[in-house]
């Protein structure tokens, strides 16, 4: 298992990864859906003037939604990841209880297993 000093640096590097995380989604909400299309593209009107504008608004919205999303679920992949820091299960794989290496902890600091279980999770 980890020592302490790597152990604190994996979990100040979740909470740092977090803190960035909930700042993009809030912005994203922000800067985004909460616009309505005349503050967004500058339009004096509300109306728009051609439909491929309409259809460029509602993909621009559904893209930001599905990036949301997925900043979300990271979002819930951290929180684990600081509750087996605090449980002291941290860097050690879900499925066969091997240690996870520091290589691919320091990639992806909210992975549950490792590379092979995590291969053969995908391929299975």
């Amino acid at each position: 298992m980890m020592n302490k000093a790597d152990m604190k640096a994996c979990r100040d590097r979740l909470i740092a990864l977090r803190a960035r995380l909930r700042g993009d989604v809030n912005n994203m909400a922000e800067n985004t859906l909460a616009k309505r299309r005349s503050e967004s593209s500058g339009d004096l009107s509300s109306m728009p003037i051609h439909m491929a504008d309409i259809g460029t608004d509602n993909f621009e919205q559904e893209f930001t939604l599905t990036l949301m999303e997925s900043d979300e679920g990271t979002l819930a992949s951290i929180e684990a990841a600081l509750e087996r820091v605090e449980d002291g299960t941290y860097g050690q794989c879900e499925e066969c209880g091997a240690r996870i290496p520091k290589a691919r902890l320091t990639a992806v600091p909210y992975a549950t297993m490792c590379v092979k279980c995590a291969s053969d999770s995908e391929q299975g």
